[in-house]
């Protein structure tokens, strides 16, 4: 079992709605042996479940980590030599597209910011994704946006890195290339909630880091429909609760 499967498999167990589901069983167990600790166990494991399945409740976990990193008014001007784009996920046998695998709308969002960033400043394009399975013949993730890149908004790629399995990976192979083209200040293409963790890891690889944020979920305001549980508001609740987890577990291992 790889770390990477290990990891996805922690990941699923403590953040919700699994964690909070397993701890609301947990009291409905120990209900008979102690019923108002295991009432309390539950009913608490349920209504904060609720809470982060609302718009609001995500926008209380969201909005910190948005802020961390303010967006990039204008590309010119910040020195940068380079744009790295990091990947997200991929949406797999997509008969449209003859059954080949494409990026996600998390990656296509920073693919579509990396063209425009491109088109302001003309600087080279480093994107950056493993995760391929060549026995089952999946690029890597890096090619699937490289090719969006090139084939659907007609913007070169200069270098792929397509071994990394995470964010620390990301940024240390992506280095290796770099420093080789005599690289020395990116312009680093993320999801705003992923930046922070993003810009420390490319802190550490000793790239000087000019952050450029996209899809900032906080930004869109709430309605008293955003009081309602969603399917939306639980996965930004998931995604967030990803982010404070492994900023903390950066700083705990640096």
């Amino acid at each position: 079992m790889t770390s990477a499967t290990l990891i996805a498999i922690f990941r699923t167990l403590i953040i919700p709605p699994v964690s909070l589901l397993t701890l609301a069983l947990i009291g409905y167990l120990i209900k008979s042996w102690h019923p108002r600790l295991g009432r309390t166990i539950s009913s608490s494991a349920l209504l904060i479940l609720l809470l982060v399945s609302t718009n609001v409740g995500a926008w209380l976990l969201v909005a910190p980590l948005e802020d961390l990193e303010k967006p990039l008014i204008s590309a010119k001007n910040t020195g940068a030599q380079a744009i790295v784009v990091l990947s997200a996920g991929t949406l797999e046998n997509n008969p449209e597209y003859g059954n080949k695998a494409i990026p996600d709308y998390i990656a296509l969002a920073r693919i579509r910011y990396a063209a425009k960033l491109y088109r302001e400043t003309n600087l080279p394009i480093l994107v950056s994704g493993g995760l391929g399975n060549k026995s089952l013949h999946l690029d890597s993730l890096a090619t699937g946006m490289a090719q969006a890149l090139t084939n659907e908004f007609a913007i070169p790629v200069r270098w792929q890195e397509d071994q990394s399995q995470n964010t620390r990976e990301n940024a240390e192979f992506s280095a290796n290339i770099l420093k080789q083209a005599g690289i020395k200040h990116i312009l680093l293409v993320t999801d705003a909630m992923h930046m922070r963790r993003a810009k420390f890891a490319f802190d550490q690889t000793g790239l000087e880091v000019t952050c450029a944020p996209t899809v900032f979920f906080s930004r869109g305001g709430l309605s008293v429909f955003s009081l309602l549980p969603s399917v939306e508001g639980l996965r930004r609740s998931q995604y967030a609760m990803h982010e404070w987890i492994g900023l903390i577990w950066y700083r705990l291992s640096n």
